[in-house]
């Protein structure tokens, strides 16, 4: 019997295609008669639940099992931050809050809208990760370090710092170093998904590389506003860089993304993107096991960076900060007055719960902040985590001109080394706004100003 024969019998393409033939060989080494095998199929695909206690064939009927698709009586509670929100980014939201694994939302002040959940969602679901809620790049993140020396040295040192940023960095769709870096994330077990075990390799060419997209790498002044950092009050040299997990792990997306939307093949349409795989599944296991490798990667490529410029710079670290913002959490929350254990998604969205330090970039030509995270249980412990898009990329490559750019980045005293037109300060909100419209999340402890900036040459397709 073969796949053509399996599809006539009503077996979907895909993994299912795969477990039918398992179940094929074991039917036919138990000594059966391999003349009911279609009968036996065709029974299995009927009615695929009444299998899943036969240790034989349950495999097979788990993996055809489709549930009819039953959104929530209600939707899930959730809150918005901010106003004038892109009305899609608001509708994504609200359907993501409509899924029976939904259990709370919560949309951040600087959304706009996604695959599935929006940038700047946050969704807590019951015992289930949705891959396009956590993103693409997964655990894209951003990384500060402050150093011992004041910020006004940047003047005098601009084409050194620009010579260091650009030795020590790698930008673009498949950029690596000629020599590998090291890192003890390598040693890891990579053999948690086939993905990354076949991807290895090329994770670590691109160790310490920052790709595509909205990633970037800049030397700015970092101020101190609250002395609760540990630091004395003024402006220090400071090194901001923003990147994920790289080609790796957008594989890790792809792939198990396409496996939740197989299994969840009865989602309506505009909720394809939001299809789920359950922790109890085998998927849903290496997708959650291999996103946390990711997470550990991501942290490595920020580390190398850090390291190698620090080094390069000849100033000693006296602060660190760090966080992602494309990442699932097992976090407990108190829903209608119960603590669960959830996940929580903040797709494009950073940690704050109470007393969590993290990082809210801006623009390259606007500042970023270092901030405290109150915990606010609606938000589900979280904050916008940048300035967020105001339009596409394409519009952005029609609406703007470098010779208008550069002469607003004079005016800020920022010098640009490579970036794209669709990266340009006026495609993002204005960040004192978004930060107003969450002062109840968060509350800024410093502020960094860039000054020497390099994202991606123009040209590259974006890995954000």
């Amino acid at each position: 019997m073969n796949t053509k024969d399996l599809i006539h019998l009503g077996v979907p393409a895909g993994e299912p295609i795969q477990h039918a033939h398992d179940f094929i060989r074991q039917f036919i080494a138990g000594g059966n008669d391999s003349l009911r095998l279609g009968d036996e199929i065709f029974q299995i695909v009927a009615d695929p639940a009444a299998f899943f206690e036969d240790p034989q064939r349950a495999p097979l009927a788990r993996a055809i099992y489709r549930p009819a698709f039953t959104p929530r009586a209600e939707l899930a509670p959730w809150r918005q931050w901010g106003t004038d929100l892109e009305a899609e980014a608001v509708r994504q939201m609200a359907n993501a809050c409509a899924l029976p694994v939904a259990v709370a939302g919560a949309l951040m002040p600087d959304a706009h809208p996604g695959y599935g959940l929006p940038i700047g969602g946050v969704l807590a679901t019951e015992n289930a990760v949705i891959p396009y809620a956590v993103g693409v790049d997964i655990a894209c993140r951003m990384k500060l370090t402050v150093y011992d020396r004041k910020a006004n040295i940047i003047a005098g040192q601009r084409d050194r710092l620009a010579n260091i940023i650009e030795s020590e960095t790698r930008f673009g769709i498949g950029c690596s170093f000629k020599e590998r870096r090291d890192h003890d994330v390598m040693d890891d077990d990579w053999s948690v998904s086939p993905v990354t075990q076949r991807l290895r390799d090329k994770a670590w060419t691109q160790l310490g590389t920052s790709g595509s997209g909205n990633h970037f790498v800049e030397f700015g002044a970092f101020t101190v506003m609250n002395e609760d950092l540990g630091l004395p009050g003024g402006e220090y040299l400071a090194l901001l860089s923003h990147s994920g997990s790289r080609g790796t792990g957008a594989q890790v997306c792809d792939t198990y993304s396409k496996r939740a939307i197989a299994r969840r093949s009865n989602l309506p349409k505009e909720l394809k993107h939001l299809a789920w795989l359950t922790l109890d599944e085998a998927d849903g296991q290496e997708y959650w096991n291999a996103m946390n490798l990711m997470g550990r990667y991501a942290a490595a490529n920020h580390e190398l960076i850090h390291k190698h410029i620090s080094k390069k710079v000849g100033a000693r670290p006296i602060l660190e900060i760090e966080n992602h913002h494309n990442f699932a959490w097992k976090e407990r929350h108190v829903i209608e007055g119960e603590s669960r254990e959830l996940v929580v998604h903040r797709k494009g969205a950073t940690p704050a719960g109470k007393g969590v330090l993290g990082i809210i970039p801006g623009s390259m030509a606007s500042p970023g902040f270092v901030v405290r995270g109150k915990g606010q249980a609606e938000s589900l412990a979280s904050a916008s985590h940048g300035a967020g898009r105001v339009m596409s990329r394409s519009k952005a490559l029609q609406s703007f001109t470098w010779s208008g750019t550069k002469k607003l980045l004079a005016e800020k005293g920022v010098d640009l080394m490579s970036a794209g037109l669709d990266e340009v300060p006026g495609v993002y909100k204005d960040i004192h706004t978004v930060m107003a419209a969450q002062s109840d999340l968060v509350e800024v402890l410093g502020r960094f100003d860039p000054k020497l900036v390099k994202m991606c040459p123009p040209g590259e397709r974006a890995e954000d």
